[in-house]
């Protein structure tokens, strides 16, 4: 059965393009087999429409929508879903998240980091542990992390380190073993790949999309996830977004999808 991807919102428009697709800081992938439709992410705004209306995507047969976390690049196209689209995610997408400096018993916030979304129109399913959403695709739910990576702050009666833990990954479940998509990577790209694997029960690893957040991560970083990558060995590695062209040089063997781009997986 094969799995087909497409690349509806990135940060760059895939070379020969239509001219007209919309290429943004962020992520929306369709990815579809022969039972079910799912898409993950809307990126910032309405673009990923505009962008399946140019690339003849028909968006009316989605089953669900899967966020992987709440920053807005994620996130903010939700307002464009219809009324009652189902929404798998984290019970802690909607939190009020800033980039900023943190002090002893201070911290200085710097850009809004989500977007105020109604989603009491949409039957939200939220869940910090996996979903089944069909036969093949998951929801891996919350990924535990010994020592994560600190991204700004979350506001609240007092404001709280954000490391954002409700980003989760989709899991896809091919016959040449996982497919497993993720948004952001603020989770950790060996954590994430490490907790898709036990929660589904397969090793072998297929392919690899997403971002991966290596754009300005330490060579020792990126060595430890190139030797991780290497072990693992997946038949396709595809970097997008916040990967980063610098990431990417790490990486073997690795691609970058681009807005536009259709990718299938057997």
């Amino acid at each position: 059965m094969a799995l087909t991807i497409r690349v509806l919102l990135e940060n760059r428009r895939a070379p020969g393009a239509d001219s007209r697709l919309q290429a943004k800081a962020g992520l929306s992938l369709l990815l579809q087999d022969e039972s079910d439709a799912i898409l993950f992410d809307t990126g910032p705004d309405g673009s990923f429409l505009h962008n399946a209306a140019l690339m003849g995507v028909d968006l009316s047969a989605i089953t669900a929508t899967v966020l992987s976390h709440g920053h807005y690049d994620h996130c903010g196209g939700v307002p464009w879903l219809p009324d009652n689209s189902r929404i798998v995610c984290h019970p802690r997408i909607a939190d009020e998240r800033y980039s900023a400096f943190r002090f002893p018993g201070f911290s200085r916030k710097i850009k809004k980091l989500s977007r105020e979304v109604d989603y009491g129109r949409h039957r939200m399913e939220y869940s910090s542990h996996p979903v089944a959403l069909s036969e093949r695709f998951i929801w891996s739910g919350e990924i535990a992390v010994p020592a994560p990576n600190a991204y700004g702050v979350i506001t609240g009666d007092r404001d709280s380190t954000d490391y954002v833990v409700d980003e989760g990954a989709l899991i896809y479940k091919s016959d040449r073993g996982l497919v497993i998509i993720v948004g952001c990577g603020h989770r950790g790209v060996i954590n994430i790949v490490r907790h898709c694997q036990q929660i589904a029960g397969v090793t072998r690893i297929h392919a690899l999309i997403g971002g991966f957040h290596l754009r300005s991560a330490s060579p020792w970083s990126l060595w430890r996830v190139r030797q991780f990558l290497q072990q693992q060995s997946p038949d396709k590695l595809m970097g997008c977004h916040c990967t980063g062209e610098w990431g990417r040089w790490w990486l073997p063997a690795v691609t970058a999808p681009a807005t536009g781009e259709t990718i299938v997986l057997g």
